[in-house]
C-alpha cells in the first residue's frame, strides 16, 4: 500500500532535518557530496529517524541541483549524487518505511535573481536521476517564490504519477513573500496536481499552528507541515536550536486537530523531536473537518506624506523646468561649509539638494543625518541617494523606514561602487539586491508590505528616482535597461554626467517616446587634470576629446580652467534646457559657488524657453480662430 493510501486513514510521521545533524558532526560544507564521500554518516540518520517512528524519510538532495552544486564545484555530479541519496534512503528504510526525492527551491527573498528558464533546465536534471532511482514520491520543499514552485510542480506532475508534496515557506503566519494568502497558494499547488500541500521551514511549531489555522482541509489533497526548531541561537560561532523535544510533543494534537497527516521536522529537529510526534499520533484518527479562525482585517493607515509639503518630484518636473543640486557629505566632521553651500543652493532656487551615499565608496557623514538637517533648518528639501552595497536587505529596510519616519522621502536607488575602490578596500560589498530590485522594495514599502510580505501598518510615501547612464556605445541597450527600471517602479531617472550636446540631444531621441521624466546630469570641471580623471578612472563618464583639449591648454592656469568649466557647462545647459525640464548639476570639490552660478543660469535658460513656448502657443490660438 503506498503511503497515500494510508494517509486516508492514519497520520503519518515523516523524519526530521538532515542537515542540522550533519552541522552538528562539524560537516558545514556541501551536504549532499557527504552522500558520496561519507555515505555511512548519511545512513546512519536515515535509520535514526526510522527508529525514532519516522513512517517517511527523504533523500539528502535538497540543494543536489545544478545551481546549487555549482556553488561547490560539483555541477557535473548531479546524477551521481542523487542517485547514491536514494540508494542510502532505500537502505535504510529496506524493512519499513518511504522515500521522498527531495527537491529545495532556489529562490528565496530575491525571486528575480535566477530565471526560470535556469531553474527548469535544472529541476529536470534532478527530477529525471531521482525518478530512474524509483523513489516512492517527491517532496518539493521550502519554496519562498510560488511562481517556482507552481513551474516545478507542473513539470513534476507531467512526468510522474508518483505522489507529490509541494510545500511553500512563509515570513508571515498568513501569506507568502509575494502577499498570496497561503490558503490560496495551497489550493492553487493542488490544482496543479499536488497530491500532499502545505508548510516547511521559516516557522516553528507556535507560528506554524497559527498559519494552519487560516487554512482549511483540501478537498483532495492531504495537508503536511514540518515546523522548525523554533528560532535559532548563534553561540560561540556557532549556530544551535534549543527547542527541546517535549515541546514538540505537546503540540502535535495541536496539528492534528488543524487537518496535518504528513507531520515531520525541519531546521533543529532531531530524532528526538520526531519521536515526540510519533508518541503522540502513532494511530490517532485524522480530523476530517475543521473551523477555520476568521482573522481580523488589518488596517493600513495612510502615512502623512511628503506630498503635502512638496510635490513628487516627477510630478513637479512635468509641469514646469526644475534645477536639482548634488552636494556631497563631508568626509570629516566639521559641516561649515556643507550648510554655507546648503544656505546659498537654497536661495539660487534650487528644487531638491541631492546628497550621495558614500560616492566612490569612500565613508562620509551619514546623508540621511545631513538630509534631515537641511530640512529642518534650511527649509530644503532633500533627495537621499540609497546604494546596495553598504547593507544587507535587513539594513536596507531599516534604513527606509528610519528615513519615512523622518519625512524623507525623495530617494535615489542605485547600486553603488563597490568597496575594493574606496578608501577600505578591504571592507564588503554586501549587494543583497540590486538597484532593479530596491526599487521594488521601496515600492512595496509604499504599499505598507515588507520586502518579505509582512504588512507595516501603515504606508510609506517615497518618491523613487534611478539612474541612467547614457554614456555607452549602444545608449538602445541603456534604454532598455531604463525601461526594466520603470517597469520595477522609477518614477524618473538622474543620468550621469553627460559632456557633449551631440550626447544629450541623443537621449532625447532614444528617451522622447517614455512618459518618465528625466533630469540631465551636469558637473563642472575644475582642471585638466579633474577632467583626465573623471574619463579615464571613473565608471560612468566619458569626456570629449575637444573639451578636455580645451582644459589641457589651460592646465597652468587654475582659474581660468574653472572658468572655462563653467562655459562648458552653460553651454550643455543651452542644448539641455531646451530639450529637458529637468537639469541635474553635480557640485565639484564642494565648490557649491560654481553650482549656484550654474543654477541661477539654468533657471534663466528655462524661463526663457518657457516664455518662447508660451508666446508661439498664443501666436497659434489667435491663428486658429
Amino acid at each position: 500500500m503506498n503511503f497515500l493510501e494510508r494517509m486516508k486513514n492514519e497520520i503519518l510521521i515523516a523524519d526530521g532535518a538532515m542537515g542540522t545533524l550533519l552541522y552538528s558532526y562539524g560537516k558545514d560544507t556541501c551536504n549532499e557530496q557527504l552522500n558520496l564521500s561519507h555515505p555511512e554518516q548519511i545512513l546512519h540518520i536515515h535509520k535514526a529517524y526510522l527508529a525514532a517512528g519516522a513512517d517517511v524519510i527523504q533523500t539528502n538532495t535538497y540543494a543536489a541541483n545544478y545551481l546549487k552544486l555549482s556553488r561547490y564545484g560539483l555541477e557535473d555530479s548531479v546524477k551521481e549524487i542523487n542517485s547514491a541519496a536514494v540508494k542510502l534512503a532505500k537502505q535504510a528504510a529496506k524493512v519499513s518505511g518511504y522515500v521522498l526525492g527531495s527537491m529545495g527551491g532556489n529562490r528565496g527573498i530575491k525571486p528575480q535573481s535566477i530565471s526560470l528558464e535556469e531553474i527548469k533546465r535544472s529541476f529536470r536534471e534532478q527530477l529525471y536521476c531521482l525518478l530512474l532511482e524509483n523513489v516512492d514520491g517527491l517532496l518539493l520543499e521550502t519554496y519562498y517564490d510560488l511562481e517556482e514552485l507552481e513551474t516545478v510542480l507542473t513539470i513534476a506532475r507531467k512526468e510522474t504519477n508518483l505522489p507529490i508534496i509541494a510545500q511553500v515557506s512563509i515570513q508571515e503566519t498568513g501569506f507568502l513573500q509575494d502577499r498570496t494568502p497561503v490558503a490560496e497558494a495551497l489550493n492553487r499547488l493542488e490544482g496543479i496536481g499536488a497530491d500532499i500541500v502545505g508548510l516547511n521551514c521559516r516557522l516553528g511549531p507556535h507560528h506554524m499552528l497559527m498559519a494552519l489555522e487560516q487554512i482549511p482541509i483540501p478537498k483532495k489533497a492531504f495537508l503536511s507541515a514540518y515546523p522548525n526548531a523554533g528560532l535559532p541561537a548563534y553561540i560561540d560561532g556557532v549556530i544551535q536550536y534549543e527547542s527541546e523535544a517535549e515541546y514538540f510533543r505537546k503540540s502535535a494534537q495541536a496539528f492534528r486537530e488543524q487537518g496535518v497527516r504528513l507531520l515531520g521536522g525541519c531546521c533543529g529537529t532531531t530524532p528526538e523531536h520526531i519521536r515526540a510526534f510519533a508518541s503522540e499520533l502513532k494511530g490517532a484518527v485524522p480530523v476530517q473537518e475543521k473551523t477555520i479562525a476568521i482573522k481580523e482585517k488589518k488596517i493600513i493607515i495612510e502615512a502623512k506624506k511628503i506630498e503635502r509639503e512638496y510635490p513628487p518630484l516627477q510630478e513637479l518636473v512635468k509641469k514646469r523646468p526644475s534645477v536639482i543640486v548634488e552636494l556631497d557629505a563631508p568626509k570629516k566632521l566639521d559641516t561649515t561649509k556643507f550648510f554655507a553651500g546648503v544656505n546659498a543652493l537654497k536661495t539660487s532656487g534650487i528644487d531638491a539638494l541631492t546628497i550621495a551615499d558614500n560616492s566612490l565608496a569612500s565613508p562620509r557623514i551619514c546623508n540621511s543625518a545631513l538630509g534631515y538637517l537641511a530640512k529642518t533648518q534650511y527649509n530644503m528639501r532633500p533627495l537621499i541617494h540609497l546604494t546596495c552595497r553598504d547593507r544587507n536587505i535587513i539594513g536596507l529596510q531599516s534604513h527606509l523606514l528610519g528615513l519615512h519616519t523622518l519625512g524623507l522621502n525623495d530617494l535615489l536607488a542605485i547600486t553603488g561602487d563597490p568597496a575594493r575602490v574606496g578608501d577600505f578596500p578591504g571592507a564588503s560589498s554586501v549587494y543583497d539586491v540590486s538597484s532593479f530590485e530596491l526599487i521594488q522594495m521601496i515600492k512595496m514599502l509604499n504599499e505598507g508590505q515588507s520586502y518579505s510580505g509582512k504588512e507595516l501598518g501603515q504606508k510609506t510615501a517615497f518618491s523613487v528616482a534611478a539612474a541612467f547612464n547614457p554614456n555607452v556605445r549602444q545608449i538602445d541597450k541603456a534604454v532598455n535597461r531604463l525601461e526594466k527600471k520603470i517597469s520595477c517602479g522609477a518614477d524618473y531617472f538622474i543620468t550621469q554626467p553627460v559632456y557633449s550636446e551631440e550626447k544629450i540631444r541623443s537621449v532625447y531621441e532614444e528617451t522622447k517616446h517614455l512618459d518618465t521624466p528625466i533630469y540631465i546630469g551636469l558637473m563642472p570641471l575644475t582642471s585638466s587634470k579633474n577632467a583626465e580623471f573623471l574619463h579615464n578612472e571613473v565608471p560612468g563618464i566619458k569626456i570629449d576629446d575637444s573639451i578636455r583639449e580645451s582644459l589641457a591648454a589651460l592646465k597652468d592656469n587654475p582659474l581660468k580652467a574653472a572658468q572655462e568649466g563653467i562655459r562648458i557647462t552653460k553651454s550643455l545647459i543651452d542644448t539641455a534646457a531646451e530639450l529637458f525640464n529637468g537639469i541635474y548639476l553635480i557640485t565639484p570639490f564642494m565648490r557649491f559657488e560654481m553650482s549656484v552660478e550654474l543654477s541661477e543660469y539654468a533657471h534663466k535658460k528655462t524661463a526663457e524657453r518657457v516664455r518662447r513656448n508660451h508666446r508661439v502657443e498664443s501666436i497659434n490660438q489667435r491663428t486658429n480662430q
